[in-house]
């Protein structure tokens, strides 16, 4: 690989993460343009690397890329938090795995694949959204259940029991 070919992988690998940053950053998610561009360049970098290893017999070369999955779990698993009844993050650790596969997408020079990866991931992000909420507004059989903080206690899970109390709000 030149330097030349080197250098485009790795501007197009932080221009994607950025672009997917940019999203996150505005949303003022937990990782938002930094991380996202640094989450692509180092999987470029690292997937650019395992040639090198490759050649020299060392490993093969997809034993680098497939240790940036399980790399990128492991950061991502530290954006996620449990709040109450809720977990938030989840998102955000999916759009830094996703990341990191645009990252690699151009680190293999697959540069056309990266920015129709970085596309999708920012579909899903904005286009989705409005969708989810609207799914998580209505409710399942047309009932709503209230429950008091005591009675959330009581029950750990996010379902309620068939027999829950249900009260109205006035």
């Amino acid at each position: 690989m030149t330097l030349l070919e080197f250098t485009l992988r790795l501007v197009v690998a932080l221009i994607l993460g950025t672009v997917v940053g940019f999203e996150r950053q505005y949303r003022q998610r937990m990782a938002g343009l930094r991380t996202n561009a640094l989450v692509a360049v180092g999987a470029a970098l690292f997937v650019m690397l395992s040639p090198v290893g490759a050649a020299a017999g060392t490993f093969p070369q997809a034993t680098i890329a497939a240790q940036v999955v399980s790399g990128i779990g492991f950061l991502a698993g530290g954006v996620i938090f449990r709040e109450g009844l809720s977990v938030r993050g989840l998102n955000t650790a999916a759009t830094l795995w996703a990341t990191a596969a645009v990252g690699a997408l151009a680190g293999f020079g697959m540069i056309a694949q990266a920015a129709i990866g970085a596309a999708a991931v920012l579909a899903a992000n904005v286009l989705l959204r409005p969708i989810a909420r609207r799914i998580n507004r209505a409710p399942l059989d047309g009932t709503e259940v209230i429950a008091t903080e005591e009675e959330e206690e009581a029950f750990p899970s996010s379902a309620s029991p068939p027999n829950s109390p249900k009260r109205n709000p006035s």
